[in-house]
This record gives structure tokens, sequence and C-alpha cells, in this order.
């Protein structure tokens, strides 16, 4: 997923500690969200949003996926 992490957080002048620090993760946690490595918890991307003042949206963005959702998937089958 990718995520504008980096821009918004040089914007504030912050480091990854002092986001981290902001948020109650690590630097390294916040580097692997950050490097797009790790996919973040719906809380944590939260608590990132609401650091910098913005919406979730704002933040991470979502593409369409390749994949099925189970619900379309299940729906084929009916």
């Amino acid at each position: 997923m990718k995520n504008r992490i980096r821009e918004l957080r040089e914007q504030q002048g912050w480091t990854q500690e002092q986001l981290g620090k902001l948020v109650g993760v690590s630097r390294q946690a916040v580097n692997a969200v950050e490097t797009e490595k790790y996919e973040p918890s719906i809380w944590l991307a939260y608590d990132i949003a609401q650091a910098f003042g913005c919406s979730i949206e704002e933040v991470f963005l979502f593409e369409e996926s390749i994949k099925k959702s189970r619900a379309a998937c299940s729906r084929r089958g009916a």
C-alpha cells in the first residue's frame, strides 16, 4: 500500500523517531510502514493520520486490488 508518510513527516520537520513517539511505535516500525515493507493495522494507520491532522485516505493511497473479494467470489458461485 502506497503512502505519503515521508512527505507529510518532512513537511512537519519530524524524524521517524519523533513520529513513532507520537503514535506509540518504534522508529523501525515507522520506517517499515513508510518504505512499504509493512502494512499497518487500521489503528496504527488512524493514529498516523491523526498525527498529521489528515484522514487515512490522505495518508494511505488505496489502489484497487487485482484479487477478488470473498463477497465477489461467493456471488459468482451463487
